[in-house]
């Protein structure tokens, strides 16, 4: 008798896909804001722009930020140099002034092109000064908390003192220290950046008594490593999310404290053009040129805005417990 035909069941398909990485994972939940991917992007040009203007600017000096063309005053965007009034030297590239000229003549521009570089380094510099300070002191009060020194702990000695520097307005601050030191793009990084790392210090504390309990830092402990090994090859990696949306959102608000410093007229001075000051300038021609005061207005909105949106779309991708499925 032949043997009846057999039903084979269907396997089930293994799901032979490689698992994500964690950056892979972080990436798949940020580009779901695409508010956040935009501003992501306004930054990556921003970035550009800010090292074309350095390069043209002061390098090759394609546009001068500091040329007087007095016959050109107040001229409109987008409108064509009077080229017969002017040398060749004095002329813009292509013979237009893509965003007008100032009371002085001076290419807006070119200002904004070198305003953009100046700003940027600020912020990025300032935060740079407040996050290594900020990991510093919040590691060693969450890493060596209960270490008494005389009649007061570490931990207790480092936070008092991040509290009475909470307690001073920090804009007043950096505008005394500011007022008593001689004007200086430098003076300003330092400023900010030392004036602006007491969040990053509590964020670190925070996670550093929550990793100090866990058990790959108790058994680094238990192989007799070095402190320092177990703290910036164990630790600060694993602390670093916080640290890193924290570092975000300050470079937004470094760039706007050194925009209303040039504004007032203590921060960058002449002749570097910065966002803040070219603002202050045209701040008294707005019915006349309001280009002056617009544009760079618009830059410092849209710039902030960038960065803060950024960094609340990597603190929901780097929070497990915030991530949206």
């Amino acid at each position: 008798m032949a043997d009846l035909p057999r039903t084979v069941a269907p396997v089930d398909t293994v799901d032979l896909a490689m698992p994500e990485t964690p950056l892979q994972e972080v990436w798949r939940v940020f580009r779901k804001d695409r508010l956040a991917v935009a501003s992501l992007g306004v930054l990556l040009a921003l970035l550009v722009v800010a090292i074309a203007g350095k390069v043209l600017t002061d390098w090759i000096v394609l546009v001068n930020p500091e040329t007087v063309r007095l016959p050109e005053k107040f001229k409109p965007p987008m409108s064509y140099a009077a080229t017969e009034l002017l040398s060749v030297a004095d002329r813009p590239p292509f013979g237009l002034y893509l965003l007008g000229t100032d009371e002085l003549g001076r290419d807006v521009f070119a200002r904004m092109l070198q305003g953009s570089f100046v700003s940027l380094s600020i912020g990025f510099i300032a935060v740079g000064i407040s996050v290594l300070i900020g990991i510093v002191l919040g590691g060693l009060a969450g890493f060596y908390g209960e270490v008494k020194l005389g009649f007061i702990s570490v931990d207790t000695l480092i936070m008092r003192f991040t509290d009475v520097m909470l307690c001073f307005p920090t804009f007043f601050l950096i505008l005394t220290v500011v007022a008593l030191l001689p004007p200086s793009i430098y003076n300003i990084m330092i400023v900010i950046g030392l004036t602006s790392w007491m969040g990053t210090a509590r964020f670190v504390r925070a996670e550093f008594l929550a990793l100090r309990e866990q058990d790959f830092v108790v058994a680094a402990q238990a192989l007799g490593l070095p402190a320092w090994r177990i703290i910036f090859r164990h630790m600060v990696p694993n602390a670093i999310a916080p640290v890193l949306v924290s570092a975000t959102i300050g470079v937004a608000s470094a760039i706007l404290t050194e925009s209303a410093l040039s504004f007032l007229g203590f921060g960058v001075q002449p002749p570097y053009a910065t966002w803040g000051n070219i603002l202050a300038d045209g701040k008294n021609f707005i019915f006349d040129a309001p280009w002056l005061f617009f544009i760079p207005g618009c830059a410092i909105l849209t710039v902030v805005l960038a960065f803060n949106l950024v960094g609340e779309a990597l603190r929901e991708a780097l929070n497990p417990r915030l991530r949206r499925r």
